[in-house]
């Protein structure tokens, strides 16, 4: 290839050389740097870099047909990343596993690329071999990965080295496959299958200090912008039509230069590269780029295509030309004080022109200032202030201005302006005002249509038939999420056969969905965001279809390699149920002789009571043996009869508990789960194996209180072994438990909403409050008893979004930039998501408190303001007033802190008693 290739080709594109990695070479560098860079300070990771396998070997058992995931070796996230993309193509995956070293290779001098690349390529092949037919849940690719860390290892370590580490393993990796291409060729041009699967070829087109040029290129990845795009084609045109080209002789030749690109073949599977890393060069260090850009899951690609140059190049300068209509009529409708997507409103005073108004006249003094009102009288005007108004007619339409009075002294007047006016003035005014009020409006309006219509024209310029010829269909997305000196990276790919997208976290491989992709790639939100995309050509099924190579006997010693992992594996299982099983025998035979020994020793107590002739102790001594069994038999007796005092006991007082009617601070619910059970009617049989499932807990062996422990601990759990499995219906015993599990996480997400609202930290308290409220709901809906009181927290999720909206309003008020764009985040990220909440079930006082947080922003309406602020308000109010009830986006649940009972109890109490006395109705 790089024969192929000019010398200034080689200089610019290094990196076009087939490979795996090649695939990923300016990614593939920053995440090793970002690697090394990490390694060098000792950073710290929010995800968890190296996995700890569970001992128990039945967790780590592949389920079905579910993909195998790959173990996380320390800061190897991007390797599974990159190879889960890869292998999930079949035809990659095949040529990966069919691949054999040349037959010649023993001839060949052993340089340092040959020492690596060819055991690479076999450890790669053993590693695909796992993730085909391995029984393990996840696999290791520690060897494949050693093999990559001795490539990157150097004297200097120097960070900046990392791109010349990538390019030597290009090369090695180029050799692997070259090497067999060139063995194989019979006299023809050797052809490489990862050229041939990754690599296309494109025209450069375009003039250079006056003279055109056409070139014919090979490119792999394909490098593309984001800063200042907002979706993928947007990337695409900008790299595809070039700026000026950098000319030697520029001082002596003005001519113009430039370029364009089409492509001429594009290749089955066709990557992106998302440039998101710059380097700041004020801060000194490299900065993500977190900026939104969409893509499609399908993408045409014809209007890139050489063979529609001419009719690609008509629809470009239609579009410039609607981009340039649209620019005029934005221009337009911004005098009117107004953007593309502001909101006409059907009535009010917020239509009127303001005094950026092309038409205005300079009208607003009269409009907006107090003024005197007379009543037509024989001497007109000429009397003017010799009668004085009364008070009521002195203020006609009183104005509250919070955005100006601190600019302008009330008293002072904006410009000369009449103090009086009469009704029939009046009567003129407002004519001229309601008939300009609606020439704006249809003018508005008109303008909007057109912008609408123009940008729906652009959206389908490419949607004919003709255009849509060759589609690429979104094969995988990998995602980053940090900044750019540390992160983690995980891959969405599309499973054909499930028809549904997998996210790929390491060891994790679990069933996604679009919105979720959408979610963690286009960027914008969090910091997540794609940095890799996958397209196949999706005329070309084979890429993703077809039987797997494993099965079908072509790869015998992979067939071999996999299945003695495999019976590794099942060996590893068969020790550890063996290990189990014995554990589980020896406990049972001990807590089954113990059970034994009890009853037996209360049946010969029984009958020694009943005989005539009670045998004495006095009368001849016993031997040493049956004084053991019996001494033992009356232990096993003592301890069973203490067993079953105490659980009498416990149930008694548990029972008292829950017929007690306590103060609302006092919830012996937490503090018990048989309270719970009781007071919501649970079955006696679940009520009887929780207490026992209580007393046979192992941790009751370090309770100081319990003397006896160990053996009330080992007769409860022979009691729990008795009971048969037909007895207790164990999926309704799981639901019980969960519902108790669901109430604490209730009652901890209360306490904490309840506490930080207190705290008066309203932002954080939200969140806790509203969730509280909706798993509550869902409780109460089984019973009375089994959450908390409904009004208490629809009282304080009422009472926190007020709060919020009163400081949103006044960062508003405030009309200062920071605080403005502050309160504005608050109602859109934490309020107005929140209102279909208050909406959904009508209550009454849930639509009063919407109604209020409504009124105070529609009130700013009629008020002077800055333009900014009111675009700000036009672009918000409409959010406000949406009356759906559907909720269209909401945060994540809070993560909830760990509590004992003990302290659960105490701050539940704390908090309670500090909100004063509740009604227990509803609790």
């Amino acid at each position: 290839i790089r024969q192929q290739m000019s010398p200034q080709d080689n200089r610019a594109l290094p990196g076009f050389i087939p490979s795996i990695l090649f695939l990923f070479p300016s990614c593939f560098s920053r995440v090793l740097e970002a690697s090394i860079a990490e390694n060098k300070a000792s950073l710290k990771r929010t995800h968890t870099e190296v996995w700890s396998d569970s001992p128990n070997p039945h967790d780590r058992k592949r389920i079905d047909n579910c993909p195998v995931g790959l173990k996380n070796v320390g800061n190897t996230c991007w390797f599974s990343a990159v190879i889960q993309s890869l292998f999930n193509l079949l035809e990659f995956q095949r040529l990966v596993l069919n691949y054999s070293p040349p037959a010649r290779v023993h001839d060949l001098p052993r340089n340092q690329k040959e020492h690596r690349n060819l055991p690479f390529m076999q450890e790669l092949r053993n590693l695909f071999s796992l993730m085909v037919g391995s029984k393990r849940k996840y696999v290791d690719p520690s060897r494949a990965v050693e093999i990559l860390k001795d490539a990157f290892k150097s004297s200097e370590s120097q960070q900046q080295d990392v791109s010349e580490f990538t390019h030597k393993l290009l090369d090695w990796l180029e050799d692997a496959f070259q090497m067999k291409a060139e063995e194989d060729r019979e006299g023809e041009k050797p052809k490489n299958p990862m050229v041939e699967l990754f690599y296309g070829r494109f025209l450069a087109v375009g003039v250079h200090e006056g003279k055109k040029f056409e070139n014919t290129e090979m490119f792999g990845q394909y490098p593309l912008q984001v800063n200042g795009f907002k979706d993928l084609h947007e990337c695409l045109e900008a790299a595809m039509i070039e700026g000026e080209i950098e000319s030697l002789h520029s001082a002596e030749n003005s001519a113009r230069s430039g370029q364009e690109h089409w492509f001429t073949e594009l290749p089955p599977v066709l990557t992106f590269e998302l440039s998101r890393f710059e380097f700041n060069q004020a801060l000194g260090r490299p900065e993500k780029i977190h900026n939104k850009l969409e893509f499609p899951s399908m993408l045409y690609m014809d209007r890139y295509m050489d063979r529609n140059r001419e009719i690609t190049r008509i629809k470009r300068e239609e579009i410039r030309r609607l981009k340039e209509h649209l620019t005029l009529l934005q221009q337009r409708l911004e005098r009117y004080g107004l953007s593309t997507d502001t909101p006409l409103f059907s009535q009010g005073q917020q239509n009127l022109p303001d005094s950026h108004s092309h038409f205005s006249l300079k009208l607003h003094p009269f409009i907006f200032c107090p003024f005197h009102f007379v009543a037509p009288s024989s001497s007109g005007l000429a009397s003017g202030p010799a009668t004085a108004p009364s008070a009521a007619q002195q203020q006609r339409v009183p104005i509250h201005k919070p955005f100006t009075q601190s600019r302008l002294p009330p008293d002072l007047p904006m410009h000369p302006a009449p103090r009086h006016i009469t009704e029939e003035e009046l009567r003129v005014l407002e004519g001229c005002l309601h008939r300009w009020r609606s020439e704006v409006e249809n003018d508005t309006r008109d303008l909007q249509g057109s912008i609408t219509r123009i940008h729906r024209t652009i959206e389908l310029m490419y949607s004919d038939k003709s255009m849509m010829q060759v589609p690429y269909r979104l094969h995988a997305v990998l995602v980053h999420e940090g900044q750019a000196n540390a992160g983690h990276y995980w891959a969405y790919i599309y499973d054909p056969h499930q028809r549904c997208w997998m996210k790929y976290n390491d060891i994790s491989v679990t069933k996604s969905s679009w919105e979720e992709l959408v979610r963690d790639s286009f960027g914008g939100y969090r910091n997540a965001s794609a940095y890799c995309l996958m397209y196949i050509n999706d005329k070309k099924p084979f890429l993703t279809e077809g039987k797997n190579e494993l099965f079908s006997g072509a790869c015998i010693s992979l067939l071999q390699y996999v299945k003695e992992d495999n019976e590794q594996f099942d060996k590893e299982i068969e020790e550890w149920d063996i290990m189990q099983a014995r554990k589980a025998q020896q406990e049972k035979l001990a807590l089954a002789t113990a059970a034994a020994a009890a009853a037996s020793t209360a049946s010969s107590t029984s009958t020694s009571s009943s005989s005539p002739q009670p045998m004495s102790i006095e009368s001849s001594p016993p031997d040493n043996a049956g004084q053991s069994h019996n001494a033992h038999n009356r232990d096993s007796l003592f301890f069973l009869c203490l067993f079953v005092q105490a659980i009498k006991m416990e149930y008694g007082r548990l029972l008292r508990f829950a017929q007690e009617d306590t103060p609302v601070e006092n919830d012996y619910r937490l503090q018990h789960i048989i309270v719970y059970f009781i007071q919501n009617q649970a079955p006696k049989k679940i009520l009887e194996r929780t207490l026992l499932t209580q007393f046979a807990d192992r941790n009751l062996a370090f309770d100081e209180r319990c003397s006896p422990h160990s053996s009330i601990m080992n007769v409860a759990r022979a009691k729990l072994d008795l009971i048969k499995p037909e007895e207790v219906n164990m999926d309704e015993y799981e639901i019980w438990h969960q519902d108790y599990r669901n109430f604490r996480e209730t009652t901890i997400l209360m306490v904490t909403g309840l506490e930080l609202f207190q705290k008066t930290k309203y932002v954080d308290a939200l969140m806790y409050l509203i969730y509280a409220y909706q798993y509550n709901k869902e409780l109460l809906l089984k019973g009375l008893y089994r959450g908390h009181d409904e009004e208490l927290l629809g009282h304080y999720r009422r009472e926190c979004l007020l709060k919020l909206n009163e400081q949103a309003a006044a960062m508003f008020e405030s009309g200062e930039e920071p605080e403005v764009t502050t309160g504005l985040g608050i109602m859109n990220e934490l309020v107005v998501p929140c209102i279909p909440l208050l909406l959904v079930h009508d209550a009454v006082r849930d639509l009063l408190a919407v109604e209020d947080m409504r009124n105070r922003w529609c009130s700013y309406l009629g008020q002077e303001m800055e333009s900014n602020l009111q675009e700000k308000l036009t672009d918000f109010l409409p959010k406000l007033l949406d009356c759906s009830t559907e909720i269209k986006s909401f945060h994540d649940p809070p993560k909830l802190p760990t509590y004992s009972t003990l302290e659960l109890c105490e701050r539940f109490s704390r908090i309670m008693a500090a909100l004063g006395r509740v009604p227990t109705e509803g609790r």
